[in-house]
């Protein structure tokens, strides 16, 4: 593969990324951290900690294992008035949604990859059992974790959010019509299809079980991107059953203490899942996928910032995706504070 610049094509958002190879031309592993002290195991100051009292003065249950509760804050509410406005320059139109918050565990100092198999098991059961109950009155239906201050987390206790809307996004709306454009030219599902080829090439894999795949995808735009696919044919998480699960929290944990063991950081991303809208009745051409967007690029302090070319022009990368997989591969999948 050529070492110089060149660009590379998403066929997943219909968008390019510029890759600078050269500009990284001997290896590097980032530098020496000193662990950073791990956070207790209860914070009377947190809101989303067991027994604590929110900011509306409701008081948490003493939870045991994942907990799940209406947003204090939602960006959306259940009921609109409906309005609407369109001219050629002008357009609105009211949504209505539903949001909800998702403790990972009772567990302050434990994120996801710190939790036993069977933790991160519980996260996945609620994220099915919720997309299913939401995608029963709404569009679409968003999980998203931010991970750490630096991705603008608000509270660091493990959590995430689940937001319903009766919109489809645009980023969903936009995978939706490259994924029908590709099946209907190839008659062939384009993550799946992309799965196979990964797992058979290897070099941007990261993770692989026998059911599903994390890979720093050919086109990733941040340095440790990973684009998490299943290597079966699903279009949302409730079709998902007991042993897919099963090997879902396990590819989950390991791909997420390898991020951890990196730069032996709590490492930072925004993650979040994307399945077919609820709003299409055909879902053949839909593949259900995660994406991990970490900003982390040569230590626990050192990040990579998408400004100047990346946002008037577009995506830049130096670290090749194929040298990130191979970093993170490395690692160990044994938790450094471990």
């Amino acid at each position: 593969m050529s070492e110089g610049p060149h660009r590379r094509y998403n066929p997943l958002a219909d968008k390019w990324v510029l890759v600078s190879p050269h500009r990284i031309l001997r290896p590097w592993q980032g530098e020496e951290q000193e662990p950073e002290p791990a956070p207790p195991a209860h914070d009377p100051d947190c809101y989303l900690c067991p027994g604590n009292t929110r900011v509306t003065g409701e008081k948490n249950p003493d939870f045991a294992g994942v907990h799940l509760f209406p947003n204090d804050f939602p960006a959306m509410l259940k009921e609109s008035d409906g309005a609407r406005r369109k001219t050629a320059l002008f357009q609105r139109e009211d949504v209505r949604g539903e949001c909800q918050v998702l403790c990972f565990s009772p567990d302050h100092g434990k994120s996801l990859p710190q939790l036993s198999l069977a933790g991160v098991s519980q996260v996945i059961d609620a994220w099915c059992s919720e997309t299913g109950r939401l995608g029963q009155v709404f569009s679409n239906v968003q999980i998203f974790e931010n991970k750490g201050s630096m991705m603008g987390c608000s509270n660091p206790h493990p959590h995430g959010q689940i937001w319903a809307s009766d919109h489809v996004p645009d980023e969903v709306r936009a995978e939706d019509n490259m994924q029908e454009k590709h099946y209907s030219d190839t008659k062939q599902n384009l993550l799946l299809e992309l799965a196979e080829a990964e797992a058979e090439a290897g070099e941007r894999v990261t993770v692989e079980n026998d059911q599903w795949l994390a890979i720093v995808p050919y086109w990733a735009s941040w340095p440790f991107e990973t684009l998490l696919l299943p290597r079966f044919p699903v279009a949302r998480l409730p079709e998902l059953d007991e042993q897919q699960k099963i090997g879902l929290a396990a590819t989950i944990r390991e791909l997420t203490i390898r991020y951890d063991n990196l730069f032996r950081c709590s490492f930072p991303y925004s993650m979040g899942w994307h399945g077919a809208p609820f709003d299409n009745a055909e879902t053949s051409h839909w593949q259900l996928h995660a994406h991990f967007y970490p900003p982390l690029l040569r230590s626990a302090s050192v990040r990579k910032f998408m400004v100047g070319y990346e946002m008037l022009a577009e995506a830049q990368r130096d670290l090749t995706p194929e040298h990130a997989a191979e970093m993170l591969r490395a690692v160990s999948d044994v938790h450094y504070r471990d």
